[in-house]
């Protein structure tokens, strides 16, 4: 087995165009000159990636007013974003990633621990990217809970 890529601070975060859950074409690129907070969960409306997801929500305004963006991306297809979005009242981009290009050049996708067994699958990740697209943050492996509120702290941003 070869270990995953693995982005560290200093890095240029991989560029990409992907669906958000409208349909509309999201690249990284069209938000530069923004510092942006790109998630990466395992899958839309299970209980883990909804409690992320409600958190950042519920952070959007302290994060916006700090000139931060979120980003979610996971495999799911658009459809699902869109159920997922509408569900949780999610007015964040939710990228579909079916293909897996850009969970695996994020190092996002691979193989962890799922109730002590080893399997393949997304990887509970977040990056933080500077205005000029660089990686100022790598979080792998981060749990759902409590995880925006470590995000708020790091980036020293107050809770709404």
């Amino acid at each position: 087995m070869t270990d995953a890529v693995r982005l560290a601070p200093g890095d240029p975060a991989p560029d990409f165009t992907l669906d958000d859950q409208d349909g509309n074409p999201v690249s990284l690129s069209g938000l530069r000159g923004e510092r942006v907070v790109l998630y990466f969960y395992p899958a839309a409306m299970t209980p883990g990636c909804t409690t992320e997801a409600c958190d950042f929500r519920d952070s959007l305004a302290s994060l916006a007013a700090a000139g931060v963006r979120v980003v979610g991306v996971s495999k799911d297809p658009v459809a699902a974003l869109r159920e997922f979005a509408d569900r949780d009242g999610l007015t964040f981009p939710l990228l579909s990633d079916t293909g897996l290009e850009v969970q695996q050049a994020y190092g996002a996708w691979g193989e962890k621990q799922n109730y002590g067994r080893t399997v393949t699958g997304s990887i509970r990740s977040t990056f933080v990217i500077d205005p000029e697209g660089r990686i100022e943050k790598a979080m792998y492996n981060v749990k759902a809970t409590g995880h925006v509120a470590r995000v708020r702290r790091e980036l020293g941003v107050d809770a709404a």
